[in-house]
């Protein structure tokens, strides 16, 4: 699955950024949630994700980098959010958090920043739907992939039954895309390489191309 970020988007013309992704081909829209405190930057609220739902019936994958998870899964729920990713570093609860995202009818997924071990995972893979491993530092984008989590990748797939996603992002190109589905990922966020590519149905064909 193809996922387009957002975060790499034109703003001004969201809407149409959308529609042109979907378009090409895209599976599901990534967005990043951002608060400024767990990452360094900030990026769209509730209230953008509202728009967002109004526009497209297309699935929303937000995936939070926030310290509250327990707060967001709320508000992103009320606004038309499909799953919801939360950290695992920034909870003492996850079950909680997994629970309550059953409770509101949402994909449950857990994520892991580049210096946390896959093994913290152990308690809670069994009971989510996706498990998303950062192959860059959360925080912003256009960075480079980093070829150490590959390990990662491979060790997650291992630990997780065939019905359950991986989703890699962080530096996925035409070019990496191959080893994160070598590792065993299957659903790729991509950001720069598609909304900055001069051909956005080219670049998601590339994407796919990649992966195979």
């Amino acid at each position: 699955m193809i996922a387009p970020s957002l975060l790499a988007c034109d703003f001004a013309n969201v809407g149409r950024e959308i529609d042109s992704v979907l378009a090409a081909g895209a599976d599901v829209i990534h967005v990043d949630v951002m608060d400024g405190h767990f990452v360094t930057n900030l990026s769209m609220g509730p209230p953008v994700v509202k728009s967002i739902r109004k526009h497209t019936d297309a699935v929303l994958d937000v995936h939070i980098m926030v310290t509250d998870p327990a707060y967001y899964i709320e508000r992103f729920a009320e606004v038309g959010a499909d799953s919801i990713t939360f950290h695992i570093e920034t909870t003492d609860e996850p079950m909680t958090l997994i629970r309550r995202l059953g409770e509101l009818g949402l994909g449950a997924g857990v994520s892991v920043r580049p210096g946390t071990p896959a093994e913290s995972l152990a308690e809670v893979i069994d009971s989510v739907d996706l498990v998303l491993v950062m192959t860059v530092e959360p925080g912003y984008g256009g960075q480079a992939f980093m070829d150490d989590m590959l390990d990662k990748i491979t060790i997650l797939r291992g630990m997780l039954r065939p019905e359950q996603r991986l989703q890699v992002d962080g530096g996925v190109d035409s070019q990496t895309i191959a080893k994160c589905a070598q590792a065993g990922a299957d659903v790729f966020v991509a950001g720069s390489s598609i909304f900055r590519a001069d051909n956005v149905g080219r670049a998601i064909d590339d994407l796919r191309l990649g992966c195979r």
